[in-house]
């Protein structure tokens, strides 16, 4: 088995190459590749700001868009015993499996983003995927310290992806 994208897009305000899909596709593998992560599904929605807006303020309670929401199912709830997995290393594989959960991009954040930093809108689109998934598998951007693990990680795929600023 190997990592699965399913994906959607659910908007008309900003054209997505269906050939990107297949970057998106490849860059899934990558992420996947480098933390020892070899089974699992992933969703994907790309939708517009006001798709992405309702979704940030029913689920995280802030009233604006934003650029990817990230919902994982590996999370544990309070109802649940979690499985603690001691990683001593960052570079340990990461035991999951299964459903891993869903990014939603917002492909308006995306282009106004890409316009911002002065690259391409797949590379805006790559970088937002890419976060995401890390998301998804645990990693989080709450101090300094977890931001450049977070950070270095994603430049690292982008890159083997070709997709530089």
């Amino acid at each position: 088995m190997s990592l699965q994208l399913d994906w959607s897009n659910d908007q008309d305000k900003v054209a997505i190459s269906e050939d990107f899909i297949g970057v998106l596709e490849k860059l899934l593998q990558l992420a996947g590749e480098a933390e020892g992560l070899t089974d699992g599904e992933v969703t994907l929605s790309i939708v517009d700001d006001e798709e992405i807006h309702q979704l940030n303020k029913e689920y995280r309670n802030i009233d604006r868009p934003t650029d990817v929401l990230s919902f994982a199912m590996q999370e544990e709830s309070d109802e649940e015993l979690g499985i603690i997995y001691e990683v001593e290393d960052e570079n340990d594989p990461i035991p999951y499996e299964g459903m891993l959960g869903d990014i939603i991009i917002s492909a308006e954040r995306a282009k106004l983003q890409s316009e911002e930093y002065g690259h391409s809108l797949e590379r805006e689109l790559g970088f937002l995927f890419v976060h995401g998934f890390l998301h998804l598998i645990g990693y989080d951007h709450q101090d300094e310290e977890s931001e450049a693990v977070m950070t270095r990680k994603q430049e690292a795929v982008l890159l083997q992806a070709g997709l530089t600023r």
